[in-house]
């Protein structure tokens, strides 16, 4: 099997499952699986490597179009959702459906609150572990920053989540060098206005799927995509955080509107 792509159930593989981070393979793993159980679908989990947004669409279109069945459903959770978006509007062709679970927000005036929101929930010492990861993830003297931002990104995952199960996350690895140089783009493709006007190029229905309790504001796309994207619903869910697959007292009714959507 290639090395970069994970895959559940049989051919065909109609469905892939698009992970975060950036630069975090392996943390949508428990959701491919979950629901390759439970619909008997064939699933992709493409485990995305290349530094730049870009090379980051380049790699998963040579994925889907050596492994997928076209078009196929593309469900990408946080930065993942992003990346299938501009991959939807990019390449039309390859996409059935689009669906943003826990995506980030499509406007610069909705992201402010989010890191406060996630400090204001954390204990003293939470706080205390959040400045010196932090800390260490930019300090040039810092050799494995990959372990810095695996632990970083653990402290943020409890601070996103509303009640979360146990866990053990099946990952690739955390790559802090990919993740920094992803976001830099990123983050202006969201300032400029052009990652919400690459929704004008979407074709397909879009779904997102949001915990209300999730750090990153609903408002934040419910209202941009209902402006950008013609075919667009969205989908709230109650005593979720920014995993809903892992959420006690959401994940059932998430995988009932997952499958629902995805039928």
């Amino acid at each position: 099997m290639n090395q970069n792509l994970r895959k559940y159930g049989t051919a065909p593989y109609n469905i892939a499952v698009i992970h975060g981070g950036p630069g975090a393979p392996g943390t949508v793993a428990e959701l491919a699986m979950g629901l390759s159980d439970r619909t008997e679908a064939g699933i992709l989990e493409p485990l995305q490597t290349s530094m730049s947004i870009e090379g980051q669409i380049v790699e998963l279109r040579r994925m889907l179009k050596k492994h997928g069945k076209l078009p196929l459903s593309l469900v990408g959770h946080s930065w993942g959702a992003w990346l299938a978006f501009m991959f939807a509007a990019r390449y039309p062709s390859y996409v059935r459906k689009l669906i943003l679970i826990s995506s980030g927000p499509f406007e610069e005036r909705y992201a402010s609150t989010i890191m406060q929101t996630r400090l204001d929930r954390m204990t003293e010492n939470e706080r205390e572990k959040y400045l010196h990861l932090s800390s260490r993830m930019s300090d040039p003297s810092v050799t494995n920053k990959n372990h810095v931002f695996a632990k970083f990104g653990k402290l943020i995952s409890t601070a996103d989540s509303f009640d979360l199960v146990p866990y053990e996350e099946v990952n690739a690895g955390f790559m802090h060098d990919v993740n920094k140089s992803i976001w830099s783009e990123a983050s202006y493709l969201r300032r400029s206005g052009k990652l919400l006007r690459m929704g004008m190029d979407i074709q397909c229905p879009a779904v997102a799927i949001h915990g209300n309790y999730d750090p990153h504001p609903f408002e934040g796309v419910e209202e941009p995509l209902s402006r950008a994207i013609s075919d667009f619903k969205f989908i709230l869910l109650e005593k979720c955080g920014h995993y809903p697959w892992l959420e006690k007292q959401a994940s059932n009714e998430f995988y009932m509107v997952l499958e629902k959507e995805l039928a």
